[in-house]
């Protein structure tokens, strides 16, 4: 099991004394929890008893592999500058303890599409890979993509899962999940059931929570009216103005699905300046499960997103494509959350 111990101790002299072999001990000491507790712990064991250090700059260029991946998000900021959008915050979490687990560093930035970021990052080895959060409008987003691609840039993104060459993708199955919001509200006695948020190619996540509400509407026997759909994107003023233009436009409606809970709490805000009570005037539905979903009055009811699986699957797919691997796009299941905004089954 490799060679006997020399005078300068080596990570191949503990893969000897370890029973193990050298790549193990390699992963061991750089915290990848692949490699067993056990395992670990008996690794790092001998590594103090030889006295041996890693030596991070060698291991770097003998494996040209910087042991660092970036983060980096596309998305407008507000207008001062001062928040992103809190799905994206609970996902860098979920993203930063997946790269401790493998040892990994992480390098975290705000993009424009338009910048020649992979240059910055991959290009000049200052990262292995690429995570990707957020885009914007999906077809100009999709070109870039297909620009990396054909580059061989190593990256991961989260968004709505296709069979396009857009890279491999991580999302929620968003079909699924909207059909569960628009099932929920139809069982609590709505028929009128409003639609806040882009549903169109350029969104395409947005369009499938709508094509799964359609999808529930259409299994009840109710017609979907195209007149409830109104457009926003995901923040409170979107959100506000979108409701405002449906209590405006005279359409009856007894319920809404906001495809963000920002677009949501924005919503439920305009509700109450029209004097329309929630859930008993009108039910809303939220998507996200953001903090502030529980904290609105009454509570949003929403469709949960599994950060922790996305954060995990983001990280395993890019490796696996570092180490010459590849794995597939993967849709990750929305769970319901129901609080007071719907009210109780009728």
């Amino acid at each position: 099991m490799g060679r006997k111990p020399t005078g300068r101790p080596t990570s191949f002299d503990i893969a000897y004394a370890a029973g193990v072999s050298q790549p193990t001990v390699s992963r061991a000491l750089r915290g990848d929890k692949s490699v067993s507790a056990k395992t670990r712990a008996r690794i790092e064991e001998i590594a103090r008893d030889l006295n041996y250090t890693v030596d991070k700059n060698a291991s770097s260029l003998r494996s040209q592999r910087s042991n660092t991946i970036a983060l980096l998000f596309f998305e407008d900021p507000t207008p001062d500058e001062s928040m992103i959008n809190p799905f994206f915050l609970a996902m860098l979490g979920s993203i930063t303890r997946a790269c401790a687990d493998r040892g990994l560093d992480l390098l975290i930035s705000f993009q424009r599409m338009e910048d020649d970021w992979h240059v910055q990052y991959q290009d000049s080895h200052r990262a292995d890979g690429l995570i990707l959060l957020g885009y914007g409008d999906y077809t100009k987003y999709r070109e870039r993509m297909e620009q990396l691609v054909r580059q061989g840039t190593h990256f991961a993104r989260w968004g709505s899962v296709s069979s396009d060459a857009s890279g491999v993708t991580i999302g929620t199955d968003n079909v699924a999940a909207g059909r569960l919001a628009g099932e929920h509200l139809i069982d609590r006695g709505r028929r009128r059931i409003a639609f806040l948020g882009h549903a169109d190619d350029h969104y395409p996540e947005f369009a499938g929570r709508y094509r799964g509400l359609v999808e529930a509407l259409d299994n009840a026997c109710i017609q979907a009216d195209p007149k409830l759909r109104f457009n926003a994107l995901t923040t409170e003023e979107e959100g506000h103005a979108a409701a405002r233009a449906l209590i405006d436009s005279g359409q009856a409606f007894d319920a809404i699905f906001a495809a963000s809970d920002l677009i949501a709490i924005g919503a439920m805000r305009a509700l109450a300046e029209a004097g329309r009570t929630v859930p008993q005037d009108v039910a809303v539905v939220g998507f996200d499960d953001i903090p502030a979903a529980s904290l609105t009055t009454p509570p949003l009811t929403t469709v949960m997103q599994d950060i922790r699986r996305a954060g995990e699957a983001l990280v395993e797919t890019l490796m696996a494509q570092i180490e010459g691997g590849e794995l597939p796009p993967r849709k990750l299941p929305g769970r319901l959350i129901v609080r007071g905004s719907t009210g109780p089954a009728r």
